[in-house]
């Protein structure tokens, strides 16, 4: 026999008997949604000042109302508060509580509103609040990334296309290219800041409410630019908590990306860098390993973002409006990418800074793939050769390379000129690598700093 609870006294009065236990538990959201607590509580001290704005609240009421709410938070943060299940969720549970402290005042907070438009105006204010943590460790990371590029300016290492040496840059300029990515991840959580930050409050549950409510005065109270326009899309739509997501899935797609980089170039194969020993781990069986735990986790941590992404799409995609119960399922993929790309984000600006270059291994790796053939081919287009011609002659200049076991820089004058006689003495300042980078000192381009 199924076991029953005591129904939620908040809206019981239309059931004829308890909820069953199972579905209890399978409904409510307080075992997650409790985080949004100090939301809740800022949401009701805005709705509670509001009501007595309007005269629906006597100043004795909205004062007890006050000091309630702000004990209970209390409450919360030493641990002191005790959950219900049969309560549901983190609105029912705070408001139980606060009628229990102060009475029947405690029952006129939710006139007005429901725990649709209040969910809402929690989840943004939540997320607001993540965006903005999110956004200092981004600059905190650029920040950082900066100033290793600026130590790095000098320090030659291959470009690659193709994980093949492509031509010569510097290191401080591959580190910039990760910021330039950061840089559009920071625009992009500030563009999905400011689209979300509008108010549902007093949409109530999904057509407003009859009571005289000022909704500009909650959204100024709260740090809102404005109310929502339409109370019915204030209360159905997820499409912030969506976009939050995507932003968050390019910011790890990113960091990802500057993982597997990093990985590469700890290995004995590249052997470019070194990592700081407190972000690695070593082997419980082999003693000489030092593994990239870090950027090997932020690369797989990037797949569970991209996960909660399409949870929340495949959530939405078959709603009718308004509010449904579904939505619920929105919180636990949205709070789990906020999280992840925070931590994320975090260890990358803690370590990126005390990350040690090996310049000789990045130049002798430089040396390998004939990194300069390009300017050579340039070369030749400035001293008149077309250039389809020009690559012809240098493919046949790096066969030849090829063949004795020579980089172009390494070639004599004599052996470069018997594939073009317009090669003269003062080529090889055009095929050194610091050559190659200097001239390439535009805005954007890899000698700019160097």
């Amino acid at each position: 026999m199924s076991e029953k609870v005591k129904s939620n006294q908040q809206w019981g009065g239309r059931f004829s008997e308890p909820v069953d236990a199972f579905v209890a538990r399978f409904t409510a959201s307080i075992d997650f949604d409790k985080r949004l607590y100090h939301h809740d509580i800022k949401g009701s001290k805005a709705h509670a000042k509001m009501l007595n704005k309007a005269s629906i609240l006597t100043d004795e009421e909205l004062e007890s109302i006050l000091h309630g709410l702000a004990d209970i938070e209390g409450e919360i943060e030493r641990g002191e508060f005790e959950w219900s299940v049969a309560l549901e969720d983190i609105h029912m549970n705070i408001e139980a509580r606060l009628t229990e402290k102060i009475g029947i005042a405690g029952k006129k907070l939710h006139t007005g509103r429901s725990r649709n438009d209040q969910v809402a105006t929690d989840i943004r204010l939540w997320l607001r609040d993540e965006i903005d943590n999110i956004l200092d460790e981004l600059e905190r990371l650029q920040n950082g990334l900066t100033e290793l590029a600026d130590k790095e300016n000098k320090t030659i290492m291959p470009g690659f296309t193709h994980l093949q040496v492509a031509q010569p840059i510097t290191f401080g300029h591959h580190l910039r290219a990760w910021r330039e990515m950061l840089v559009r991840d920071s625009s992009r959580m500030q563009d999905c800041r400011k689209r979300m930050n509008q108010s549902p409050l007093g949409a109530a549950a999904l057509a407003g409410t009859t009571f005289p409510i000022d909704r500009n005065y909650t959204a100024e109270l709260l740090g809102f630019d404005a109310p929502t326009a339409n109370s019915l899309d204030s209360v159905s739509d997820r499409d912030f908590a969506i976009e939050f997501c995507s932003a968050s899935a390019l910011v790890l797609t990113h960091l990802s990306r500057m993982s597997e980089e990093l990985v590469l170039w700890t290995s004995q194969q590249f052997d470019f860098i070194e990592m700081p020993d407190r972000f690695c781990t070593g082997s419980s069986i082999m003693p000489q390993k030092k593994n990239p735990d870090i950027p090997e986790l932020v690369r797989g941590k990037t797949g569970r973002v991209n996960g909660h992404l399409m949870s929340l799409l495949t959530l939405m995609k078959g709603q009718p409006l308004a509010y449904n119960k579904d939505n619920q399922e929105d919180k636990e993929p949205l709070f789990d990418a906020a999280d992840t790309v925070k931590d994320c984000l975090r260890a990358f600006a803690d370590m990126v800074p005390h990350i040690k270059s090996k310049p000789e291994n990045m130049r002798a790796a430089t040396r390998k793939g004939f990194a300069t053939a390009t300017d050579l081919a340039d070369y030749l287009v400035k001293k008149g050769v077309p250039f389809r011609e020009a690559h012809e002659i240098v493919g046949k200049a790096v066969a030849y390379g090829l063949n004795t076991g020579k980089d172009l820089s390494d070639m004599t004058l004599n052996e470069l000129q018997q594939f073009s006689g317009v090669i003269e003495y003062g080529v090889q300042d055009a095929l050194s690598l610091e050559g190659c980078v200097s001239a390439r000192g535009h805005v954007g381009g890899t000698g700019e700093f160097a």
